[in-house]
């Protein structure tokens, strides 16, 4: 007799092979209906890789020993593999460096603090927006990353800082790529990351931050999904005219458009919106910059507003700097007076490249 053929999708176009988090629930028990499996081992496995952390079918010992390589074979393909792993911090802080199944690199960052674990994941791996400033945008992007590829980065921190006895509570889409171009991956992933277990790792909402670089039309879209997920808007000057250059994005949505489609953000999902400032050396660091940030950001979200400011994290042999501390303390005073919140982000790593896509661009 003939074999059926499984109904999980081959690697199309450079995408891996489908993986156990790219399927819905009725998706995973038609796949192990095709694999002679009852409906019930869906659920088994759910709690499996959400709850236990294990990717693994071959060490489910609650599996019948015969399936557990098919299952592997049809659900849980290798996605990632560690190429290198540093940290810094003592110990606090790792970035993680990995290799996909077509050789392509991403990165992820595990920083540890005294009240929450936070981890820093790719959607993408490089990223099309060609900031000049930043490491990943300058090297262009690949390719998209699969839900299962942005899931398991979770995974795989998740497991690590249970194996430490402790548990990670915070994720941030602030890693290579971004998020909103990869956009229908990245809202599955961001409902597998806060849906409570099995069918999720039942990370708080409130815990989560998804970063863009101003796409309008999909942050409007995000507000629709419901969430009540933070949204940063990595914005870098007030001005359309420097904004041009270093959010080339900004070309086809300005400011006053992005700053609208924020509001809409905050009004729908209550929460406030992060602005991300990287504030670098003679560019974007004066004083009247400050305040005319201040004062548009008060004009056009209220209250509903915060200021993370970001000293640069320079990249080797590249001509932009982080501005002096006096600067950079003037600068959220100024902001500050114009009734904006305004905080200075704790930089972490930045021994070992931890601005995203060093580490990769130096394996290259």
């Amino acid at each position: 007799m003939a074999e059926v053929p499984l109904v999980f999708e081959a690697p199309k176009r450079g995408m891996p092979q489908k993986h156990f988090a790219d399927y819905t629930e009725e998706e995973r028990i038609d796949i192990l209906k095709e694999l002679g499996l009852p409906k019930f081992r869906a659920n088994q496995l759910a709690k499996h890789y959400y709850e236990r952390l294990e990717a693994d079918p071959r060490t489910m010992t609650d599996l019948p020993a015969a399936a557990r390589d098919k299952v592997k074979e049809a659900l849980f393909p290798t996605l990632m593999t560690p190429v290198r792993t540093i940290s810094t911090d003592e110990g606090e802080t790792t970035k993680t460096l990995w290799r996909l199944h077509d050789g392509t690199l991403l990165e992820s960052v595990l920083m540890r603090y005294k009240d929450r674990a936070t981890l820093c994941i790719s959607s993408q791996a490089g990223c099309g927006m060609a900031c000049p400033f930043c490491a990943t945008g300058q090297g262009g992007i690949d390719r998209n990353l699969s839900t299962g590829e942005i899931v398991d980065q979770v995974r795989a921190a998740a497991a690590t800082m249970a194996s430490e006895g402790s548990r990670l509570s915070n994720i941030v889409f602030m890693g290579m790529g971004e998020p909103l171009a990869n956009y229908k991956r990245v809202m599955s992933a961001v409902r597998q990351i806060t849906s409570p277990a099995p069918h999720g790792f039942g990370i708080s909402q409130r815990n989560v931050v998804v970063s863009t670089v101003g796409i309008a039309p999909a942050i409007r879209r995000f507000a629709d999904e419901g969430f009540s997920v933070t949204l940063a808007v990595s914005l870098h000057t007030p001005d359309d005219e420097l904004r041009d250059t270093l959010v080339p994005v900004n070309n086809r949505w300005s400011i006053s458009e992005v700053l609208d489609a924020a509001k809409y953000y905050a009004d729908k999902s209550g929460r406030r919106v992060s602005i991300e400032y990287a504030l670098i050396r003679d560019i974007n660091d004066q004083g009247w910059r400050a305040d005319m940030l201040g004062k548009k950001l008060h004009k056009a979200l209220g209250p509903l507003v915060h200021v993370n400011l970001i000293p640069l994290n320079p990249t080797p042999g590249s001509k932009w700097d982080a501005s002096p501390k006096e600067r950079q303390d003037e600068f959220v005073r100024r902001v500050i007076a114009q009734g904006v919140t305004c905080t200075v982000r704790d930089t972490r790593g930045q021994e070992i490249a931890a601005a995203c896509g060093q580490l990769a661009a130096e394996e290259r």
